[in-house]
Protein backbone atom coordinates (compact mmCIF):
# COMPACT_ATOMS: atom_id res chain seq x y z
CA UNK A 1 0.00 0.00 0.00
CA UNK A 2 1.33 3.51 -1.14
CA UNK A 3 1.89 6.01 2.07
CA UNK A 4 0.08 9.25 0.55
CA UNK A 5 0.09 12.30 2.45
CA UNK A 6 -2.85 13.34 4.63
CA UNK A 7 -5.44 16.39 5.36
CA UNK A 8 -3.05 19.22 5.74
CA UNK A 9 -1.86 20.51 2.54
CA UNK A 10 1.78 22.47 2.74
CA UNK A 11 2.15 23.86 -0.45
CA UNK A 12 5.95 25.37 0.50
CA UNK A 13 6.73 22.02 1.69
CA UNK A 14 9.97 20.16 0.79
CA UNK A 15 13.75 21.22 1.19
CA UNK A 16 16.71 21.05 -0.95
CA UNK A 17 20.53 20.91 -0.21
CA UNK A 18 23.41 20.63 -1.68
CA UNK A 19 27.54 20.67 -1.51
CA UNK A 20 29.98 20.51 -3.96
CA UNK A 21 33.99 20.86 -3.86
CA UNK A 22 35.27 22.74 -6.74
CA UNK A 23 38.62 20.67 -6.50
CA UNK A 24 36.84 17.42 -6.39
CA UNK A 25 37.70 16.61 -2.84
CA UNK A 26 35.95 13.52 -1.42
CA UNK A 27 34.08 13.91 2.15
CA UNK A 28 31.68 12.08 3.93
CA UNK A 29 28.01 12.42 3.60
CA UNK A 30 27.53 13.61 7.53
CA UNK A 31 27.57 17.39 6.40
CA UNK A 32 25.00 16.68 3.92
CA UNK A 33 22.67 15.00 6.56
CA UNK A 34 22.85 17.46 9.19
CA UNK A 35 22.06 20.42 6.86
CA UNK A 36 18.62 18.66 5.12
CA UNK A 37 17.84 17.13 9.07
CA UNK A 38 17.64 21.29 10.04
CA UNK A 39 14.68 21.50 7.61
CA UNK A 40 13.14 18.50 9.13
CA UNK A 41 9.41 20.33 9.39
CA UNK A 42 9.60 21.28 5.81
CA UNK A 43 8.89 17.37 4.95
CA UNK A 44 6.60 15.10 6.78
CA UNK A 45 8.17 11.74 6.85
CA UNK A 46 6.59 10.31 3.41
CA UNK A 47 10.34 10.91 1.41
CA UNK A 48 14.45 11.94 1.62
CA UNK A 49 17.00 11.25 -0.44
CA UNK A 50 20.78 12.07 -1.62
CA UNK A 51 22.56 11.83 -4.75
CA UNK A 52 25.91 11.22 -3.73
CA UNK A 53 29.34 11.79 -7.19
CA UNK A 54 32.52 10.24 -6.65
CA UNK A 55 31.65 7.30 -4.24
CA UNK A 56 32.84 3.95 -6.00
CA UNK A 57 36.16 5.08 -7.76
CA UNK A 58 37.56 1.78 -7.76
CA UNK A 59 34.29 1.40 -10.17
CA UNK A 60 34.84 4.63 -11.80
CA UNK A 61 34.46 3.14 -15.72
CA UNK A 62 31.10 1.01 -14.66
CA UNK A 63 27.54 2.14 -14.79
CA UNK A 64 26.28 1.69 -11.49
CA UNK A 65 22.72 0.85 -11.19
CA UNK A 66 20.54 1.11 -7.76
CA UNK A 67 17.35 -0.85 -7.96
CA UNK A 68 14.39 -1.20 -6.32
CA UNK A 69 12.43 -4.76 -6.39
CA UNK A 70 8.94 -4.75 -4.91
CA UNK A 71 9.04 -8.78 -5.15
CA UNK A 72 11.11 -11.23 -6.08
CA UNK A 73 9.90 -11.75 -9.49
CA UNK A 74 10.50 -8.51 -10.43
CA UNK A 75 14.23 -8.91 -9.56
CA UNK A 76 14.13 -12.23 -11.62
CA UNK A 77 13.02 -10.59 -14.41
CA UNK A 78 15.00 -7.68 -14.09
CA UNK A 79 18.34 -9.71 -13.78
CA UNK A 80 17.60 -11.88 -16.92
CA UNK A 81 17.25 -8.49 -19.19
CA UNK A 82 20.35 -7.34 -17.62
CA UNK A 83 22.20 -10.17 -18.71
CA UNK A 84 21.27 -10.28 -22.18
CA UNK A 85 22.35 -6.49 -22.58
CA UNK A 86 24.92 -5.64 -20.11
CA UNK A 87 28.21 -7.42 -18.84
CA UNK A 88 27.43 -7.19 -14.77
CA UNK A 89 30.83 -6.91 -13.02
CA UNK A 90 29.51 -7.16 -9.70
CA UNK A 91 26.59 -6.98 -7.71
CA UNK A 92 24.67 -7.01 -4.73
CA UNK A 93 22.66 -5.48 -1.66
CA UNK A 94 23.20 -2.53 -0.99
CA UNK A 95 24.02 -2.35 2.71
CA UNK A 96 21.38 -0.76 5.13
CA UNK A 97 21.30 -0.29 8.83
CA UNK A 98 18.38 -0.99 10.75
CA UNK A 99 16.14 2.07 11.41
CA UNK A 100 12.65 2.19 13.45
CA UNK A 101 11.15 4.50 11.62
CA UNK A 102 12.21 3.30 8.28
CA UNK A 103 9.32 0.83 7.04
CA UNK A 104 8.02 -1.38 4.27
CA UNK A 105 11.67 -1.74 2.91
CA UNK A 106 12.25 -2.81 -0.65
CA UNK A 107 14.74 -5.25 -1.86
CA UNK A 108 17.35 -3.16 -2.77
CA UNK A 109 20.08 -3.98 -4.55
CA UNK A 110 23.42 -3.26 -6.75
CA UNK A 111 24.56 -3.97 -10.18
CA UNK A 112 28.32 -2.28 -11.91
CA UNK A 113 28.19 -3.21 -15.56
CA UNK A 114 28.75 -2.03 -18.51
CA UNK A 115 26.80 -2.42 -21.80
CA UNK A 116 27.70 -5.56 -23.85
CA UNK A 117 28.88 -4.91 -26.94
CA UNK A 118 27.09 -7.05 -29.53
CA UNK A 119 24.08 -5.15 -28.43
CA UNK A 120 25.63 -1.79 -28.59
CA UNK A 121 25.96 -3.20 -32.25
CA UNK A 122 22.57 -4.43 -32.96
CA UNK A 123 20.76 -1.56 -31.55
CA UNK A 124 22.78 1.43 -33.26
CA UNK A 125 23.28 3.56 -30.04
CA UNK A 126 25.84 5.02 -28.24
CA UNK A 127 26.74 3.74 -24.91
CA UNK A 128 24.45 6.36 -23.20
CA UNK A 129 21.67 6.07 -25.18
CA UNK A 130 21.56 2.00 -24.86
CA UNK A 131 21.86 2.86 -21.54
CA UNK A 132 18.71 5.29 -21.16
CA UNK A 133 17.07 2.58 -23.17
CA UNK A 134 17.22 -0.32 -20.86
CA UNK A 135 16.49 2.21 -18.14
CA UNK A 136 12.98 3.19 -19.69
CA UNK A 137 12.62 -0.91 -20.43
CA UNK A 138 13.35 -1.74 -17.07
CA UNK A 139 11.08 0.80 -15.38
CA UNK A 140 7.74 0.86 -17.74
CA UNK A 141 7.53 -2.80 -18.78
CA UNK A 142 8.96 -4.55 -15.71
CA UNK A 143 6.09 -4.55 -12.63
CA UNK A 144 7.56 -3.80 -9.29
CA UNK A 145 10.97 -2.97 -10.43
CA UNK A 146 12.47 0.93 -10.60
CA UNK A 147 16.31 1.97 -11.38
CA UNK A 148 16.65 4.57 -8.89
CA UNK A 149 19.76 5.60 -10.93
CA UNK A 150 22.58 4.70 -13.35
CA UNK A 151 25.28 6.69 -13.85
CA UNK A 152 28.67 6.18 -13.39
CA UNK A 153 30.69 6.69 -9.55
CA UNK A 154 27.67 8.58 -8.56
CA UNK A 155 24.55 6.63 -6.81
CA UNK A 156 21.33 7.73 -5.54
CA UNK A 157 20.29 6.71 -1.85
CA UNK A 158 16.18 7.46 -1.44
CA UNK A 159 13.08 5.91 0.19
CA UNK A 160 10.14 6.70 2.43
CA UNK A 161 11.16 8.31 5.44
CA UNK A 162 12.50 12.14 6.98
CA UNK A 163 15.68 12.26 5.12
CA UNK A 164 18.48 12.11 8.28
CA UNK A 165 16.71 8.75 8.84
CA UNK A 166 16.99 8.14 5.82
CA UNK A 167 20.41 8.96 5.63
CA UNK A 168 21.31 6.67 8.60
CA UNK A 169 19.48 3.70 6.74
CA UNK A 170 21.68 3.96 4.08
CA UNK A 171 24.99 4.38 6.16
CA UNK A 172 25.92 7.73 4.56
CA UNK A 173 28.58 8.09 6.58
CA UNK A 174 30.06 5.43 5.44
CA UNK A 175 30.36 7.44 1.80
CA UNK A 176 32.76 9.80 0.55
CA UNK A 177 31.38 12.24 -2.43
CA UNK A 178 33.00 15.13 -3.57
CA UNK A 179 29.10 16.69 -4.52
CA UNK A 180 26.16 15.60 -2.31
CA UNK A 181 22.62 16.77 -2.61
CA UNK A 182 19.83 15.92 -0.19
CA UNK A 183 16.03 16.28 -0.28
CA UNK A 184 12.97 16.33 2.17
CA UNK A 185 9.64 15.41 0.77
CA UNK A 186 6.46 16.87 1.45
CA UNK A 187 3.93 15.42 -1.39
CA UNK A 188 1.46 17.42 -2.05
CA UNK A 189 -0.14 15.69 -5.68
CA UNK A 190 1.58 12.45 -5.75
CA UNK A 191 2.14 9.51 -3.79
CA UNK A 192 4.48 8.84 -0.76
CA UNK A 193 6.82 5.88 -2.05
CA UNK A 194 10.11 4.78 -2.48
CA UNK A 195 10.27 5.01 -6.16
CA UNK A 196 8.71 8.42 -5.92
CA UNK A 197 10.97 9.81 -3.49
CA UNK A 198 13.55 12.63 -4.53
CA UNK A 199 16.54 12.57 -6.22
CA UNK A 200 15.59 11.88 -10.12
CA UNK A 201 17.80 10.54 -11.97
CA UNK A 202 19.13 8.90 -15.67
CA UNK A 203 23.07 8.49 -16.49
CA UNK A 204 24.68 10.94 -14.38
CA UNK A 205 21.68 13.28 -14.27
CA UNK A 206 19.95 13.74 -10.36
CA UNK A 207 17.08 16.08 -9.32
CA UNK A 208 15.99 17.48 -6.50
CA UNK A 209 13.02 19.77 -6.62
CA UNK A 210 11.20 21.64 -4.13
CA UNK A 211 7.49 22.90 -5.97
CA UNK A 212 4.96 21.79 -8.27
CA UNK A 213 5.35 21.62 -12.05
CA UNK A 214 1.94 22.81 -13.33
CA UNK A 215 3.01 23.09 -16.64
CA UNK A 216 3.94 18.59 -15.97
CA UNK A 217 1.13 17.43 -18.64
CA UNK A 218 2.55 19.12 -21.06
CA UNK A 219 6.03 18.80 -19.91
CA UNK A 220 5.34 15.20 -19.81
CA UNK A 221 3.38 14.51 -23.38
CA UNK A 222 6.49 16.67 -25.48
CA UNK A 223 9.35 14.69 -23.59
CA UNK A 224 7.92 11.23 -24.21
CA UNK A 225 7.93 11.91 -27.96
CA UNK A 226 11.80 11.63 -27.72
CA UNK A 227 11.64 8.03 -26.31
CA UNK A 228 11.43 9.00 -22.35
CA UNK A 229 9.08 7.14 -20.15
CA UNK A 230 7.68 8.80 -17.26
CA UNK A 231 6.60 6.19 -14.86
CA UNK A 232 7.59 7.48 -10.81
CA UNK A 233 4.00 9.00 -10.33
CA UNK A 234 5.85 12.45 -9.41
CA UNK A 235 6.03 15.75 -11.40
CA UNK A 236 9.86 16.08 -10.92
CA UNK A 237 10.85 12.92 -13.08
CA UNK A 238 10.20 15.09 -16.35
CA UNK A 239 12.90 17.75 -15.18
CA UNK A 240 15.56 15.27 -15.34
CA UNK A 241 14.82 13.72 -18.83
CA UNK A 242 14.47 17.71 -20.14
CA UNK A 243 18.36 18.52 -18.66
CA UNK A 244 19.33 15.27 -20.79
CA UNK A 245 17.52 15.67 -23.93
CA UNK A 246 18.49 19.08 -24.06
CA UNK A 247 22.22 19.03 -22.84
CA UNK A 248 23.10 15.31 -24.00
CA UNK A 249 20.95 14.56 -26.78
CA UNK A 250 20.94 18.28 -28.22
CA UNK A 251 23.97 19.49 -27.57
CA UNK A 252 22.40 22.70 -26.17
CA UNK A 253 24.89 24.89 -23.98
CA UNK A 254 23.85 25.92 -20.29
CA UNK A 255 22.79 29.65 -20.60
CA UNK A 256 20.27 27.89 -23.76
CA UNK A 257 18.87 25.07 -21.60
CA UNK A 258 17.96 27.29 -18.54
CA UNK A 259 16.39 29.61 -20.81
CA UNK A 260 14.44 27.44 -22.24
CA UNK A 261 13.69 25.94 -18.88
CA UNK A 262 12.72 29.17 -16.83
CA UNK A 263 12.50 31.53 -19.48
CA UNK A 264 12.15 35.74 -19.00
CA UNK A 265 8.90 36.97 -18.99
CA UNK A 266 7.54 38.83 -22.41
CA UNK A 267 7.84 41.91 -20.81
CA UNK A 268 11.34 41.44 -19.65
CA UNK A 269 12.25 40.30 -23.67
CA UNK A 270 10.60 43.09 -25.33
CA UNK A 271 13.31 45.05 -22.91
CA UNK A 272 16.25 43.38 -24.63
CA UNK A 273 18.57 44.47 -27.34
CA UNK A 274 17.52 43.27 -30.21
CA UNK A 275 20.03 40.25 -30.42
CA UNK A 276 19.29 38.68 -27.25
CA UNK A 277 15.51 39.54 -28.08
CA UNK A 278 15.65 37.78 -31.71
CA UNK A 279 17.21 34.67 -29.37
CA UNK A 280 14.83 34.46 -26.65
CA UNK A 281 12.21 34.35 -28.62
CA UNK A 282 13.34 31.18 -31.08
CA UNK A 283 13.95 29.52 -27.72
CA UNK A 284 10.58 29.96 -26.88
CA UNK A 285 9.44 28.84 -30.25
CA UNK A 286 11.45 25.68 -30.57
CA UNK A 287 11.31 24.78 -27.01
CA UNK A 288 7.98 25.94 -25.41
CA UNK A 289 7.20 22.62 -24.31
CA UNK A 290 10.34 22.30 -22.47
CA UNK A 291 9.37 25.60 -20.55
CA UNK A 292 8.37 24.55 -16.62
CA UNK A 293 5.36 26.52 -15.42
CA UNK A 294 4.66 27.01 -11.38
CA UNK A 295 7.03 27.74 -8.45
CA UNK A 296 9.95 25.17 -8.23
CA UNK A 297 13.46 25.48 -6.80
CA UNK A 298 15.96 22.91 -8.18
CA UNK A 299 19.53 21.72 -7.79
CA UNK A 300 20.49 19.64 -10.70
CA UNK A 301 24.02 17.58 -10.40
CA UNK A 302 26.26 15.31 -12.72
CA UNK A 303 29.45 14.29 -12.27
CA UNK A 304 30.78 18.02 -14.04
CA UNK A 305 29.29 19.89 -11.11
CA UNK A 306 26.00 21.35 -10.27
CA UNK A 307 23.03 23.92 -11.41
CA UNK A 308 20.65 25.70 -8.93
CA UNK A 309 17.94 27.45 -10.34
CA UNK A 310 14.60 29.07 -9.41
CA UNK A 311 11.68 29.64 -10.90
CA UNK A 312 11.14 32.86 -13.18
CA UNK A 313 9.32 34.76 -10.81
CA UNK A 314 11.11 33.00 -7.74
CA UNK A 315 7.69 31.74 -5.82
CA UNK A 316 10.23 28.84 -3.91
CA UNK A 317 13.26 29.78 -1.82
CA UNK A 318 16.64 29.07 -2.50
CA UNK A 319 20.08 30.54 -0.79
CA UNK A 320 23.39 29.90 -1.94
CA UNK A 321 26.70 30.29 -0.30
CA UNK A 322 30.45 29.56 -0.43
CA UNK A 323 33.53 28.83 1.55
CA UNK A 324 36.91 28.43 -0.20
CA UNK A 325 36.55 25.80 -2.78
CA UNK A 326 33.12 24.55 -1.00
CA UNK A 327 29.88 25.98 -2.40
CA UNK A 328 26.71 25.17 -0.77
CA UNK A 329 22.96 25.84 -1.99
CA UNK A 330 20.02 25.28 -0.27
CA UNK A 331 16.23 26.09 0.64
CA UNK A 332 17.25 27.93 4.12
CA UNK A 333 20.29 29.40 4.71
CA UNK A 334 20.10 28.06 8.19
CA UNK A 335 20.71 24.97 6.49
CA UNK A 336 23.77 25.68 4.95
CA UNK A 337 25.12 27.60 8.13
CA UNK A 338 24.63 24.35 10.23
CA UNK A 339 27.69 23.01 8.63
CA UNK A 340 29.53 25.84 7.26
CA UNK A 341 29.24 28.38 10.07
CA UNK A 342 30.99 31.80 8.62
CA UNK A 343 31.22 31.30 4.62
CA UNK A 344 32.36 33.96 2.70
CA UNK A 345 30.23 34.74 0.64
CA UNK A 346 25.58 34.09 0.37
CA UNK A 347 23.28 35.76 -2.03
CA UNK A 348 19.64 34.78 -2.34
CA UNK A 349 19.83 34.39 -6.46
CA UNK A 350 17.32 36.02 -8.71
CA UNK A 351 14.20 34.13 -10.26
CA UNK A 352 15.90 32.31 -13.40
CA UNK A 353 19.43 33.29 -12.43
CA UNK A 354 21.17 30.09 -12.31
CA UNK A 355 24.04 29.01 -9.80
CA UNK A 356 26.29 27.34 -11.69
CA UNK A 357 29.60 25.67 -10.13
CA UNK A 358 32.01 23.41 -11.99
CA UNK A 359 35.02 21.28 -11.20
CA UNK A 360 38.26 22.95 -11.57
CA UNK A 361 39.32 22.65 -14.83
CA UNK A 362 35.62 21.49 -16.10
CA UNK A 363 34.46 24.08 -18.79
CA UNK A 364 30.63 22.38 -18.81
CA UNK A 365 28.33 20.54 -16.94
CA UNK A 366 28.67 18.08 -19.76
CA UNK A 367 31.18 16.67 -21.69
Amino acid sequence: MLLREGNIRIPAGCAISGIMNKKGLLFSGDDIVKSIALMHERSNGLGGGFAAYGIYPEYKDLYAFHVFYHHSGAKEDTETFSKKHFDIKLSGEIPTRKVPSIKDVPIIWRYFVLPREDKLMEWGLAEEEFVVRCVMRINSNIDGAFVVSSGKNMGVFKGVGYPEDIGEFYMLDTYKAYIWTAHGRFPTNTPGWWGGAHPFTLLDWSVVHNGEISSYDANRRWIEMFGYKCTLQTDTEVITYIFDLLIRRHGLPLDIVVTALAAPLWDEIQRMDDERQELVKAIRAVYGSALINGPFSIILACKNGILALNDRIKLRPMVAATKGDFVFVASEESATRAVCPQPDRVWAPMGGEPVIALLEGVEDIWP
